[in-house]
């Protein structure tokens, strides 16, 4: 029996929120919570991949310091805009 898209939402979440570091807690904790119900089914499975990166890579490609592998460049721009818009 699979993971019902509910109980996949609430571990990404949680995920989201107990990162390896508070840079990286504070700029995908509140996107999971605001925004991820928003996202498309593929997505969602790319952001659980994306999940599984390190956090240290992950803070230098949504603050746009190094460039970000190509398959999570349209994600990390959404999570950039959400996380540093004024």
């Amino acid at each position: 029996m699979g993971e019902t898209k509910q109980d996949r939402l609430k571990r990404l979440k949680m995920r989201s929120w107990r990162r390896g570091i508070k840079e990286m807690d504070l700029i995908l904790g509140p996107f999971s919570d605001t925004e991820l119900e928003g996202l498309d089914e593929a997505q969602i499975t790319l952001y659980d991949a994306m999940l599984s990166e390190n956090d240290h890579d992950l803070y230098q490609w949504v603050t746009g310091r190094v460039a970000a592998p190509p398959e999570y460049l349209e994600l990390l721009k959404i999570i950039a805009e959400f996380a540093f818009k004024s």
